[in-house]
């Protein structure tokens, strides 16, 4: 017999799960006395990691447009969240730690989520943009991951004007699914968050120089058809370049994906396409 949880059992049933999920994260946090980032700093540190831009508002399919303006409010209110924080030594950045629940209360409009692998709307919604921008600036450092989710079982939107691998995303809910990591360095880095009329910009600092240099890229990408509809596949691979020597320290595998196509497949290049 299959297991039914708590909250497929209706919303007063999924609200209580939820609490009982935030309550066990809160728990859980001061148990292990996480230490976390909670530090600004006004001066930028010397030495720019990297530095990505991601459009506010991108065509998404046939998702309602008034949810991208949503978006953007969303976003402006997270952003000076995070902007300008420190990430120490020995310590751990939260992205929901900073940010906090976004509530209506707090000035949050409902924007694009998701919810049971489909595109969906919520209070708040957008801020995995958010995470993925911080996540791709991440992965170009020698900061720890600690904490990530992914949509990696379903591709949700076309490809239209796509910058970064597919499958470099997150998945983020209050506060249990978090985006989290860890600076087992003995440098500081900061981030660098901010939004304007069409994107939202970040740049991941440091106060020293870093020896390795960083490059993701895709490798073995196509599209099958299935039983149930088309897949996409493919892998993203991270790379490491020693800077004064110019060897590969490392270039090793990061996710393989295998994802359900939920938009109409008329939108992908038919010559993508295997047997």
């Amino acid at each position: 017999m299959q297991r039914i949880h708590l909250y497929q059992l209706g919303p007063r049933a999924y609200q209580l799960s939820r609490k009982k999920e935030i309550f066990k994260r809160n728990f859980q946090d001061r148990l292990h006395h996480t230490q976390f980032a909670e530090t600004y700093s006004d001066s930028l540190l010397p030495h720019v990691i990297n530095r990505h831009n991601s459009l506010i508002r991108r065509k998404l399919g046939d998702v309602d447009q008034q949810l991208q303006e949503n978006k953007a409010v969303n976003l402006a209110l997270a952003a000076p969240k995070l902007n300008k924080i420190l990430i120490r030594p020995n310590e751990t950045f939260s992205f929901w730690h900073l940010v906090g629940e976004c509530t209506t209360e707090k000035g949050y409009q409902e924007g694009l989520t998701i919810s049971g692998n489909h595109p969906s709307s919520g209070i708040g919604g957008g801020m995995c943009q958010m995470t993925n921008l911080i996540h791709w600036m991440i992965l170009h450092s020698s900061l720890t991951i600690t904490e990530h989710h992914h949509h990696g079982r379903i591709d949700l939107f076309p490809d239209f004007g796509r910058q970064v691998p597919f499958g470099t995303g997150t998945s983020i809910v209050y506060n249990y699914l978090d985006y989290r990591v860890t600076n087992n360095t003995l440098d500081t880095f900061q981030l660098i968050i901010t939004t304007d009329d069409r994107y939202l910009r970040g740049e991941l600092r440091a106060d020293h120089p870093q020896p390795l240099k960083f490059h993701v890229y895709e490798q073995d990408s196509w599209f099958s058809w299935e039983a149930d509809g088309a897949y996409r596949h493919n892998i993203v691979r991270l790379k490491a370049i020693n800077k004064d020597s110019g060897l590969v320290a490392f270039d090793r595998e990061l996710i393989t994906n295998h994802a359900k196509v939920m938009y109409d497949p008329q939108y992908i290049d038919p010559t993508l396409f295997r047997q």
